[in-house]
């Protein structure tokens, strides 16, 4: 199974969005995409059912494969993380349907996204992190970071945990988001170059506030294809 593993450097940095747009891209390139969202804590309720908003709006984006119940099997209400959340629900988090749970996309799917919750050392589970997780599953990472004065420091220290918690995943690059048209920030004309010099990984893209198409200048598919088969970047 081909994948890429969306993290972010922090809650909040857009990654469900920027899931959403590489979603989009692979649909409108004619691939099956699978979307899986192992857990997600901070859901709503309709209709008795708990709704994780972010699994609905990558679902979409990948044009609704399978049931929103396969695209995030474990779903808990309180906003804390997974492992608390799942303790204020009177229940534990399944640390091996986080893992399981991808099988359901193998056969469907020519690529599946998964996106984690929160960032690499969010915890998932009693004894897993995202990082965990990622590693487990082997797919490129790809980092979405928010393109603000602080994201240097912010992108590097997820950069250096996946070198040292996840040894064996591929990187596949960083995604600079902008979360808002403040003005007043310098620092968006800047990161880009520093992450890539200090960081030493390919920036995949830059996300302008609102954008809701990425540019066609990264297959996706071939990207996760040439990462999982040890190819170098080109």
């Amino acid at each position: 199974m081909l994948g890429l593993f969306i993290t972010g450097t922090s809650t909040g940095v857009g990654k469900t969005h920027v899931g959403a747009l590489i979603a989009r891209a692979l649909v409108k390139q004619g691939y099956r995409v699978g979307v899986y969202k192992p857990i997600a804590s901070g859901c709503r309720r309709d209709s008795g059912e708990l709704v994780a908003d972010d699994a609905v709006r990558i679902w979409e984006a990948a044009g609704r494969p399978g049931t929103l119940a396969e695209v995030c099997p474990q779903r808990f209400a309180a906003p804390v993380s997974p492992p608390l959340a799942a303790q204020f629900a009177g229940s534990v988090v399944d640390p091996q349907l986080l893992r399981t749970g991808l099988e359901v996309w193998q056969e469907r799917s020519d690529i599946v996204l998964v996106e984690g919750a929160g960032g690499l050392m969010s915890p998932l589970s009693e004894v897993d992190y995202n990082a965990n997780l990622a590693e487990d599953f082997g797919f490129p990472l790809v980092v979405v970071a928010a393109n603000e004065l602080g994201t240097i420091n912010a992108t590097l220290q997820t950069l250096i945990t996946a070198k040292y918690v996840a040894p064996r995943l591929p990187i596949a690059g960083v995604i600079l988001n902008r979360l808002s048209l403040l003005p007043d920030d310098e620092s968006t004309s800047t990161n880009a170059a520093e992450i890539v010099r200090r960081g030493n990984v390919p920036l995949l893209a830059t996300v302008t506030y609102g954008q809701q198409e990425l540019r066609a200048d990264v297959d996706w598919y071939e990207l996760a294809r040439r990462l999982s088969h040890g190819e170098e970047h080109r």
